[in-house]
């Protein structure tokens, strides 16, 4: 990612209404999973550390980041050590260490995403599951996604499809971000259409951004049950066959 960027997710992940929300529902995937007590779990990619305090609350946390400046900030805000690695064969831990792994918002930025999800898979227990969440819809892509250095965004028939080919089971794949999906998608087809590069991810006022989260959390029991047929983002639940 761009520097600008690293910079603006520290400023942003613990208060901003995507970050907020977003965390709503991993925890409710999380719980699904039904992770035993005193789990092992891994981030992969956790840029500042926004996300390791709520998997702490499922079990025993380890992280790996590949930016130098955000593994030092990373390891400063939380108390641990953030390893170095990178996917998808720079991975510091040994296969079938972790009884969660968890990768959000990271095999975008991945030339090979196939192999990226099959190291994911490689660090699972047998029976252990694996988390993720990514883009959705490469027609939405727009200069948020250059500054992010993704290589893609997802549809899920395509996305669920990289598990399956590395031998895991789906137990849940979802799109999330359905109820402002249409504002969302209207604002960056305009903003193309401009040639507006401004960054869409700035905090809103207070008002606004505690109204964003309110309404992106109330889909939180369907994207984590039945599942949603549409949305920004996508999330996977795939298992390791034990």
């Amino acid at each position: 990612m761009e520097r600008l960027i690293y910079e603006r997710i520290r400023a942003l992940e613990t208060d901003h209404w995507w970050f907020v929300a977003r965390r709503g529902i991993l925890r409710r995937l999380i719980a699904r999973i039904g992770v035993p007590a005193g789990a092992r779990i891994l981030e992969v990619g956790c840029g500042a550390g926004g996300n390791v305090p709520l998997l702490r609350e499922f079990g025993t946390v380890s992280a790996i980041e590949p930016d130098q400046d955000s593994r030092e900030y990373a390891a400063d805000r939380l108390g641990q050590p953030v390893e170095h690695g990178l996917l998808p064969d720079g991975l510091p831990f040994a296969p079938e260490t972790f009884d969660l792994v968890c990768a959000f918002d990271v095999v975008e930025h991945v030339d090979d995403d196939e192999g990226a999800v099959m190291a994911l898979a490689r660090l699972a227990k047998p029976g252990g599951a694996i988390l993720t969440t990514a883009p959705a819809y490469q027609w939405m892509w727009s200069h948020h996604d250059v500054l992010h250095h993704h290589k893609r965004r997802y549809r899920l028939p395509a996305y669920r499809a990289l598990f399956e080919q590395a031998g895991l089971e789906i137990e849940a794949a979802t799109y999330f971000n359905t109820l402002l999906f249409v504002p969302a998608a209207v604002q960056r087809l305009i903003k193309r259409l401009l040639g507006d590069q401004s960054a869409d991810d700035a905090m809103p006022p207070a008002w606004l951004n505690k109204a964003l989260t309110t309404v992106f959390a109330l889909e939180g029991p369907l994207a984590t049950g039945t599942g949603l047929p549409f949305g920004m983002s996508i999330a996977v639940v795939a298992r390791k066959k034990a």
